[in-house]
């Protein structure tokens, strides 16, 4: 594994850099345009970044909450604090959390990008983290590329940067709900795993199940809901960080956790289990046996217990899909290196995602030979599937066309 991750670091990934310095200019123009309405409604300029300055505007002169301080006694303007106060009517928490947003974007990415660019190659190369989690995710740094938004518009603008060489394309093959699909098969969901098998859409079923409704009934703001909880319930979310990401009271939240629970009781049983024997054990381990230690799954603190309990829900699933990849590019470094027709490179490897360059006149065969690949991990010597992996691929001159 070491020597493939030297690989992709050494192959890295092209970046336009005319086009990053066109980004930053418009993020720039963007947050000028956010700041002169922030201060419009604050009714002076004043520094934004600061969080003193903020609090100042926000608990003594809008008056938009009560009172609110850090441990420190600092007045709190927390992204937690901002998300709350945008629940409301008012306006400005909202800007000030879309002006944050960019501002980072601008920062991290299409400014500092900049920096990384190899003047020999013209392209980005990522250091890539072995052990950097305890679930066996892999990290990357200088320039870390594991965080860049996928939801936002911003972020999709910032993948268009990384493109293909002349006569090239990249190629994006990406897990298809990858924790879900463990999820299933290791809490043996019957619904989902049935689901799974038919090809449904998963979301959709949820929804139907949760909010009581025909699936053929289920409309876009119940989907969107249901997609959230099943992957809050993945992280053990609580009933007011739901309530929070849904717009809905907090008892709504927990009659719809019930709700979800009571429809697929498995999931519970295994939460359950899960947590108790890793209060005995010390550990908890993922399908393929890798054990992933959670050593405050027994402190008297109750918040440091409560966040190892959602860890030891979570650290499973998610140290599975790390695995999982892992051996989808041992084995597709194994075909590059034995197969002559699959001339391709690979390059990063971002989550549940690898990206890929090869010419554009070999396209179909390297992605037929990729998806291959990663959908037979299902059917590995180290743990078979019990329902079928599902890949996402797709070939563009930019990263950002692959989505």
């Amino acid at each position: 594994m070491v020597k493939l991750l030297s690989k992709l670091e050494i192959n890295g990934i092209k970046v336009d850099d005319i086009y990053l310095k066109k980004l930053s200019k418009n993020f720039e123009d963007k947050l000028k345009k956010i700041a002169k309405e922030i201060y419009s409604i604050a009714g002076k300029e004043f520094n934004i970044a600061s969080p003193k300055q903020l609090g100042e505007i926000i608990y003594n002169e809008l008056k938009i909450a009560k009172l609110k301080k850090t441990k420190k006694g600092s007045l709190a303007t927390s992204a937690n604090i901002l998300e709350d106060l945008a629940l409301t009517e008012h306006k400005f928490p909202k800007l000030i959390l879309e002006w944050r947003q960019i501002s980072k974007l601008k920062n991290t990415y299409s400014d500092s990008l900049q920096d990384h660019i190899s003047k020999k190659t013209k392209r980005v190369h990522t250091s890539f983290l072995l052990a950097a989690t305890n679930t066996g995710r892999l990290a990357s740094s200088d320039p870390n590329l594991q965080n860049i938004p996928i939801k936002s518009e911003e972020g999709k603008e910032i993948r268009k940067a990384f493109i293909a060489d002349k006569k090239n394309v990249l190629i994006s093959a990406d897990y298809n709900q990858i924790e879900m699909r463990i999820l299933a098969d290791m809490a043996d969901v019957k619904e989902l795993k049935k689901a799974f098998k038919n090809n449904e859409d998963i979301h959709s079923l949820t929804a139907s199940q949760v909010f009581n409704v025909l699936i053929n009934k289920v409309n876009d703001d119940l989907r969107r809901k249901a997609k959230t909880i099943n992957f809050g319930i993945i992280y053990g979310i609580t009933q007011y960080g739901l309530a929070k990401q849904i717009s809905v009271s907090n008892q709504e939240a927990l009659d719809f956790i019930n709700a979800y629970f009571k429809k697929f009781p498995e999931i519970k049983d295994y939460m359950n289990l899960t947590i108790s024997a890793c209060r005995k054990q010390g550990y908890v381990s993922n399908i393929f046996g890798r054990r992933i230690h959670l050593r405050g799954i027994n402190d008297k603190n109750f918040s440091i217990r409560s966040f190892q309990e959602r860890a030891a829900i979570n650290a499973p699933i998610q140290g599975s899909a790390a695995d999982i990849i892992r051996l989808a590019m041992i084995k597709i470094n194994r075909l590059i290196e034995e197969d002559k027709k699959l001339q391709t490179k690979m390059l990063l490897q971002i989550h549940d995602e690898l990206i890929f360059e090869c010419l554009e006149k070999d396209e179909e065969y390297v992605k037929k030979t990729i998806k291959e690949a990663m959908v037979s991990i299902s059917k590995s010597e180290h743990h078979m599937f019990s329902i079928p992996l599902e890949v996402n691929i797709n070939a563009g001159y930019n990263w950002g066309e692959t989505h």
